[in-house]
């Protein structure tokens, strides 16, 4: 029973394929942990499990919080049982995110700026004491009119200075179609380590007068570390913007992520070596990672995602426990020439000294340690080489994205039969406009 349990389990993980994440979230307060945005419909006795759509909010549609799928259930633990007062307000950005757009609130946002977060409840029987808390957006209260970029902000106490959590989402209307195909043969080599994305935009419902309104942005599995902004298609047609054999679509395959059920405090699930008790806290070792011998190996996984779920409860969100989960990946000497990381959704798919794997000389190792919330996880190993300026040295071309981009090919491998997902933003500013409107995210 123990074995089917942890099969279910870890294919309603995998369903999660089916909805691709556009929501980032960003911790302040090393008390804050599992920072959720689902959609409402996905919600279902306190466990959330896979999402059927993304995690978008559609213009066309109800945006009060009356219909389901258009409305976020936005929920995070606050490690302690003393109630705190917590209030969020929304504000509208720029397409790249670095700052406010030039709407005023009264152009963007229907209601009041700013709501307090009053549901709460205290966790029941864990070893570790947390309050769990919740709230929908949109809501009756606050309604938002454009596209775009938003970025919600939860602070404490009323003082916006005392900011705890971001949370980035978007708005979309859908007006342009995407197209696009993703294949392995590239510039740098063909069925290898990467691949080329090809893609064209059907202005369907815009009228284009100039290609440079346009910016694309292109992210696989909802990292940023080696995302892409596109600024001049390859070629422009009628009502058409074709990006084709385009040298900064081409990313490394990856690997499929590797994954770890800890829906049970009593028992190993998939990927774990054993579950101890010690010191008032649940520990769970996972089998040790080792680094890819080349050979890719299929594997089904859900793109970074997790779901949280605790066994023999009514209710994960109160019920769960918090674990100490350890990771370890064996190494006969350090690399002096950049860093290691865990990435994925468990970790915001950021590079944080959270996140960051240290050298166990002892044990020739990398290890890191982190407190999870019962549930299932998808993971990578990501390597940021020293005196990384936007793209890595490893395909040397131009970008003009991030300080940090990572691979993959240090520990898992880089394969270009890996099943990752790509999402596709398009922004359009028309001559004039005063802020970035967002008229398709594919998928």
């Amino acid at each position: 029973m123990r074995k089917i349990a942890s099969i279910v389990f870890f294919l309603a993980l995998c369903l999660a394929m089916r909805a691709q994440v556009h929501v980032r979230t960003y911790n302040y307060d090393e008390l804050i942990r599992t920072v959720r945005v689902v959609t409402e419909d996905n919600m279902n006795d306190g466990n959330q499990v896979a999402p059927q759509r993304p995690f978008l909010i559609l213009l066309g549609e109800s945006i009060d919080g009356s219909e389901p799928g258009n409305t976020f259930h936005i929920s995070f633990d606050q490690m302690s049982h003393n109630v705190r007062a917590y209030t969020y307000t929304v504000v509208h950005m720029n397409a790249e995110r670095t700052k406010e757009s030039d709407l005023l609130s009264s152009e963007y946002l229907t209601g009041f700026t700013t709501a307090d977060i009053t549901d709460y409840e205290h966790s029941i029987n864990t070893t570790r004491e947390y309050t769990h808390y919740w709230f929908t957006f949109p809501n009756a209260d606050m309604q938002l009119t454009k596209s775009g970029n938003y970025r919600l902000t939860v602070y404490e106490d009323g003082n916006p200075d005392k900011k705890v959590i971001d949370i980035d989402f978007c708005v979309v209307e859908p007006r342009v179609a995407v197209k696009a195909n993703v294949r392995t043969n590239t510039d740098i080599e063909f069925n290898g380590r990467y691949q080329q994305l090809d893609m064209d935009i059907n202005m369907v419902g815009v009228e284009m007068k100039n290609a440079n309104e346009f910016k694309v942005l292109v992210r696989q599995n909802n990292r940023t570390d080696n995302e892409v902004w596109l600024t001049h298609p390859t070629y422009v047609e009628s009502k058409k913007l074709r990006y084709v054999n385009c040298r900064d679509l081409i990313f490394e395959g990856t690997n499929e992520y590797h994954h770890f059920d800890a829906f049970s405090p009593y028992y190993a699930g998939a990927g774990i070596d054993r579950v101890f008790f010690e010191n008032g806290d649940y520990h769970v070792m996972l089998f040790p990672d080792e680094i890819s011998n080349g050979t890719y190996i299929h594997e089904f996984d859900s793109n970074g995602q997790f779901i949280i779920n605790a066994e023999r409860t009514n209710n994960s969100d109160v019920e769960g426990e918090y674990m100490w989960v350890h990771w370890t990946v064996p190494a006969d000497k350090p690399w002096f020439d950049g860093s290691l990381y865990i990435g994925g959704e468990l970790f915001n798919n950021d590079l944080q000294l959270t996140n960051r794997m240290q050298y166990d000389v002892e044990h020739k190792c990398y290890w890191l340690t982190s407190l999870v919330k019962q549930g299932g996880y998808d993971y990578q190993y990501w390597f940021v080489p020293k005196n990384t300026n936007n793209q890595s040295s490893i395909i040397n071309h131009p970008s003009s994205i991030t300080n940090n981009k990572t691979t993959t090919q240090r520990v898992d491998g880089s394969y270009w039969q890996t099943q990752n997902a790509y999402s596709i933003y398009v922004y359009w500013r028309p001559f004039g406009g005063r802020y970035d409107r967002l008229l398709s995210v594919n998928p």
